[in-house]
Order: C-alpha cells, then sequence, then structure tokens
C-alpha cells in the first residue's frame, strides 16, 4: 500500500495503511486487541490505542517518578506530526 503525504490528517488514512504505518515504525499488534499496539525502542516502551477519534499512547515508567505518562492525539493532525510526536518518546 502507498501511504499519502506525510501531511495529510491521519483520519484520510485506511486503517490497513495505518496499521502498515505502525508496523514500519516497530509496532505490534496485540493479537487479541487489535486496536492494541505495542512499540519499544532502546530508552523507551509504549502502548498505543487507536481510539474512534484519537491514538492514546502510554509510555511505560517514563515519569520522573517511575509512573506512566498518557498522551492523546486527534486524528485532524497529519500522519508526520503523530509520527513526530509519538515516536520521538517521552
Amino acid at each position: 500500500m502507498t501511504l499519502p503525504s506525510p501531511n495529510t490528517p491521519l483520519y484520510n488514512h485506511p486503517l490497513p495503511e495505518i496499521e502498515d504505518w505502525l508496523r514500519s515504525l516497530g509496532g505490534e499488534q496485540d493479537s487479541q486487541e487489535l486496536h492494541c499496539w505495542q512499540v519499544e525502542k532502546p530508552t523507551w516502551k509504549a502502548e498505543l490505542w487507536l481510539d474512534i477519534d484519537q491514538i492514546t499512547v502510554r509510555y511505560i515508567g517514563a515519569g520522573t517518578d517511575g509512573q506512566d505518562i498518557q498522551r492523546s492525539f486527534k486524528y485532524s493532525l497529519s500522519r508526520q506530526d503523530i509520527e513526530q510526536a509519538v515516536f520521538s518518546g517521552p
């Protein structure tokens, strides 16, 4: 599949293309809960949820006190903006 321009809002991407995009960035889809994804990078680990109107990200143990940090990003943001915000880490 060919992704739309990186400046295209994520809501203009078909779901299979969003899933392929997440896989290309190292995401692993949960086999039981298909809207849930895990991403592990050398310095951080996160869980992502593809909700109805946003992507929710929880960075595991990333807070200064070891607590999780959770953020949400609306699908109206471009794929490029979401990628930079989510995959730059907590």
